[in-house]
């Protein structure tokens, strides 16, 4: 990736406006997994009292940028998506500067020793308030909604802003990739049920944690389900042809894929295997898999 012709790379460090209630600051994390960096979100007026969405990595450049953009605002709320370490583990720091809630996801910890986009869970995440489905947190001119959102992670949230019919999305969907759906804690089939809940909202933009802003959202969803839809029977089709292995899968199907992403590609076709099996179209033995009924 070169940082440097891209647009982002003169957004670090600086709020930068995406509606009249939404602005962004970036972080400096960019990789293969996270493209151009994590982007936390301020809700609300500037100048008056406001959320932040997903403070980010515990980069303490970051939160310094964060902490002086937001001087002379209020911070009432630290809301996070899901706990993965480039999404939460900035909050303490920022509570600690602010005064702030943290409110959002439950608390999740898995050991996972597979690849991951942002090493593993946060261990260090500690809400004041879960949000549950449907709970809300709001303040002067916003309001933000929890969605449920399980799949890239089981605990995941989304969160709708009502009154500019916008979504954020955090790493459920994201403007620039497919999102990463790693077993253990990763579920295919949780995946496809929050896209297709999605596909029955009427919101007039997602803002992604990760990339750019998605401006026709259900068309976006119905691409996402298709082309899981599409891996899935890529799946079935492989292993009809031989490739029994997660490897040689992700070898013929993510051929033209940058080969740092294909241990999460793998991942990925692992969680369509389980879903699956769970479905009772394929079965296991140790690292094989074949059709049910295949002798």
């Amino acid at each position: 990736m070169d940082l440097a012709s891209h647009p982002d790379s003169a957004a670090y460090g600086h709020l930068q406006p995406r509606s009249p209630l939404v602005r962004r600051l970036l972080a400096k994390n960019p990789s293969p997994f996270t493209f151009t960096g994590t982007g936390t979100f301020v809700v609300g007026p500037p100048g008056g009292t406001v959320a932040v969405i997903d403070p980010g990595p515990a980069d303490p450049a970051h939160v310094r940028a964060l902490i002086d953009g937001l001087a002379g605002e209020t911070v009432s709320h630290i809301v996070i998506t899901h706990t993965h370490m480039d999404h939460s583990p900035a909050a303490p720091a920022l509570q600690a500067a602010t005064g702030a809630s943290i409110v959002g996801c439950a608390p999740l910890v898995l050991s996972d020793d597979g690849p991951r986009a942002d090493a593993g869970f946060d261990a260090t995440y500690a809400p004041d308030r879960v949000l549950v489905d449907g709970e809300s947190v709001a303040g002067p001119g916003w309001t933000l909604t929890a969605v449920a959102t399980p799949g890239h992670t089981s605990n995941h949230l989304c969160y709708a802003l009502a009154e500019e019919k916008a979504l954020f999305t955090g790493d459920h969907v994201m403007g620039w990739s497919t999102t990463v759906v790693a077993p253990p804690d990763g579920d295919m089939a949780d995946y496809m049920a929050s896209l297709e809940k999605l596909m029955a909202r009427d919101d007039a933009i997602y803002h992604p944690t990760h990339g750019e802003p998605v401006t026709d959202p259900q068309r976006f969803v119905k691409h996402l389900l298709g082309h899981r839809r599409q891996r899935e029977t890529q799946v079935l089709r492989a292993i009809g042809e031989g490739l029994v292995t997660i490897d040689q899968m992700v070898a013929a199907m993510y051929a033209m894929v940058d080969k740092r992403l294909h241990p999460a590609a793998g991942r990925s076709v692992l969680a369509h295997l389980i879903d699956l099996e769970r479905r009772g179209k394929v079965t296991r033995a140790g690292d094989n898999w074949q059709t049910q009924g295949e002798a």
